[in-house]
């Protein structure tokens, strides 16, 4: 009986610590950063409009479908999946930036919108970049940008964003 009543009385006390304490969770805004001393953003560019779906990505992730300045379509928006589980998108695109300034555009740009970058670099092309966030859907998201070949001033390469199939 001794035990139960300890363990109870523990239960109670952690639990009027955790009311107390009331930790939440900070949510993000979906509005785009600006961004000083990077390439521009254009927010008029549709190139990334059919990657929205109904109900995918989430608001808290549909923030990061943004390209700089200057980038157009060199192939029509993939859909992998075709609507059939985890959502999947990539379009292959082109800019007149060099690899490091498209790399350091989406760095800083998602890194402000609280996107987590956990990779960088790549076996099989120029250069690449991995960023996670978890989306309000209660699933990772995962953006990837990956610098495929540079021809004089313009980088090819290819945007993706799809849905981890691990919940939060």
């Amino acid at each position: 009986m001794i035990v139960l009543l300890i363990a109870a009385g523990t239960l109670v006390v952690f639990l009027a610590i955790n009311f107390i304490a009331n930790p939440r969770v900070a949510t993000s805004s979906t509005t785009v950063p600006i961004v000083v001393g990077a390439l521009a953003l254009d927010q008029a560019n549709p190139v990334l409009h059919g990657c929205i779906q109904a109900g995918s990505p989430p608001s808290n992730v549909i923030g990061s479908l943004i390209v700089p300045v200057k980038t157009s379509a060199t192939g029509a928006i993939v859909h992998p999946n075709g609507g059939a589980g985890d959502y999947d998108c990539l379009r292959p695109l082109a800019t007149t930036a060099s690899p490091g300034e498209l790399l350091g555009f989406y760095s800083a740009q998602l890194q402000a919108q609280g996107w987590s970058l956990f990779s960088h670099g790549s076996s099989h092309a120029v250069a690449q970049l991995l960023f996670q966030k978890a989306g309000s859907d209660t699933f990772y998201w995962i953006v990837g940008i990956t610098v495929n070949a540079v021809h004089g001033n313009t980088s090819q390469w290819t945007f993706r964003i799809y849905q981890n199939s691990s919940s939060i």
